[in-house]
């Protein structure tokens, strides 16, 4: 009795089932066939990171300070434009530091505010110092002083004077000078031949972020005057900055710098700033510039101011 021999192994199986990798799904995921094939045969390429722009060397070889001021003047190490900014450029000077002017704006500054300095990588360190020179280690102007101290140069530290009425003048400065300052280049007539060349018309070509700007600066000087006084009265700033000069003058007195030092500090440094500003007859790069020379006159009237000013300007400038 012969049983029915099974037909598998010499016909086809009609089982329909696919093969195990067509069995799997597609997913939207996965890569056409022609695509990979074509990917393949021509693999991307990963191209290297795109340079540093030309203004920025790979390899700083000099303290880099970031001021306000035009292309130009910092290529030529003018004078800034900007108070705070001069006083601290003053200053490193007279520790003997050398340095570079880069043209800046408060949008730069990782503090919001203009001077920071940017400390010199030679050429060949680690990654980590290379890290340093792209902004990650910055002196900002509250440390300008110290960092100056500390880096001055062979035989020219600074050693500030210790003499009592040192706080009552500065704050004849800071407050007195600079509050005329104020009005003088946001609030009076001088506000379209100077602080509209210096530091609106350089932000932008469109009228309205310009306008913008304009009115954000006027705002700003505004409420800093109003921080010590109900009313801005134009007058009594300028006789509280006749007073805070002619007290200058005094201290001064016959003196190459102020307490009778043998080199100019930080304190000729913030008297400098203003009254070099004050006295320049171009400061936004046009003569006659100074619609409303009323702080202006009161400085050149001051014969010991206007000669420590020269002094500085041919001594370090």
């Amino acid at each position: 009795m012969t049983t029915a021999q099974s037909d598998t192994h010499d016909e086809p199986s009609r089982d329909t089932r696919r093969p195990r990798a067509a069995q799997q799904s597609h997913s939207i995921f996965s890569v056409p066939t022609p695509i990979k094939q074509l990917f393949d045969r021509f693999p991307l390429l990963s191209y290297p990171s795109n340079d540093l722009p030309l203004r920025a060397p790979a390899n700083r070889n000099a303290h880099v300070l970031h001021v306000f001021s035009t292309d130009k003047g910092a290529l030529a190490g003018a004078p800034s434009y900007n108070p705070a900014c001069l006083k601290w450029q003053a200053y490193l000077k007279f520790c003997g530091i050398d340095f570079k002017l880069q043209a800046s704006n408060n949008h730069a500054s990782p503090s919001g505010a203009l001077p920071f300095l940017i400390p010199a990588t030679a050429s060949g360190t680690s990654a980590g110092k290379e890290s340093k020179s792209l902004g990650l280690s910055v002196v900002p102007s509250n440390k300008l002083q110290k960092w100056g101290m500390q880096n001055c140069g062979e035989g020219q530290a600074i050693q500030e004077p210790g003499d009592f009425r040192y706080e009552a003048y500065l704050s004849l400065v800071d407050l007195n000078v600079r509050r005329a300052w104020l009005y003088t280049l946001y609030l009076s007539p001088n506000f379209s031949t100077l602080a509209e060349p210096l530091y609106i018309l350089p932000t932008s070509t469109n009228p309205l972020v310009r306008l913008s700007t304009a009115s954000t600066l006027q705002s700003a000087a505004a409420a800093e005057l109003l921080k010590t006084s109900a009313v801005i009265n134009a007058d009594e700033l300028h006789r509280q900055a006749d007073e805070a000069f002619a007290a200058l003058e005094m201290l001064l007195g016959d003196n190459e710098w102020f307490f009778g030092a043998e080199k100019p500090g930080l304190w000729d440094a913030s008297v400098f700033a203003y009254t070099h500003l004050l006295l320049d007859e171009r400061l936004s790069g046009v003569e006659g510039c100074w619609v409303d020379s009323r702080v202006r006159d009161l400085v050149r009237a001051r014969k010991g101011l206007v000669g420590h000013r020269e002094r500085i300007l041919k001594g370090w400038f």
